[in-house]
């Protein structure tokens, strides 16, 4: 059992992967198993379930044993839509469940410890979210979001237009867990060929300790 409060899910693929020349990043593979598994072998003990949002078609997960969910806003308006969407669903399907994860299905490395240590660091300096960050760099993306906020962030998204993480978060309150990034950053993500070049590289020296 998990010390924090019961936390859902949501792996992030909505991306177009235009430098990585289209596709889905998340089916790419490392270290003998796509990225989207990496993702979810390590979210996984951390949640009380967990779900992919992509949109289009979903057959092209057929493979995945994850519940598929597309935005529940129509176009495209980036990943808060995603994080609009799993608020919404677990609202609807898991009542019970009052967080969120949010962590984008290219960032193969994400620590054994990303749900437990937003909880404490929100509780910390008692904000309604928090995210992660590594060195200097802030992701928005790699997010905890309560459940209740899910009325406000559509209307933020609807009505008010508003696209970037970052701002919504900050304006509502928002708390910052760091990680070290030696000997890697553990929110690396994967977008570019030239990246997967180097995910590779980090899995065969681990791998070779």
């Amino acid at each position: 059992m998990t010390p924090h409060p019961a936390t859902l899910g949501v792996i992030l693929a909505g991306g177009s992967a235009r430098r990585m020349g289209g596709g889905d990043k998340p089916l790419l593979t490392l270290g003998g198993r796509t990225l989207l598994a990496s993702v979810e072998r390590r979210l996984t003990p951390q949640c009380a379930g967990i779900i992919l949002n992509a949109n289009d078609d979903p057959s092209r997960f057929s493979g995945v044993r994850l519940p598929v969910v597309p935005d529940s806003v129509a176009g495209r308006p980036g990943p808060l839509a995603g994080v609009l969407t799993a608020l919404e669903w677990a609202a609807a399907h898991r009542p019970e469940v009052e967080w969120v994860i949010s962590v984008p299905g290219d960032t193969p490395f994400i620590p054994s410890d990303l749900v437990s240590r937003l909880h404490t660091r929100r509780e910390a300096d008692r904000k309604p979210m928090a995210c992660a960050a590594s060195g200097p760099r802030e992701h928005y993306t790699v997010g905890l979001w309560p459940v209740a906020l899910r009325h406000d962030l559509r209307h933020a998204l609807t009505i008010e237009g508003l696209r970037r993480v970052g701002d919504w978060m900050k304006a509502r309150g928002l708390a910052t867990a760091s990680w070290p990034t030696e000997p890697f950053d553990p929110f690396f993500n994967i977008n570019s060929p030239e990246d997967l070049m180097v995910a590779r590289g980090l899995v065969e020296h681990e791998a070779a300790r």
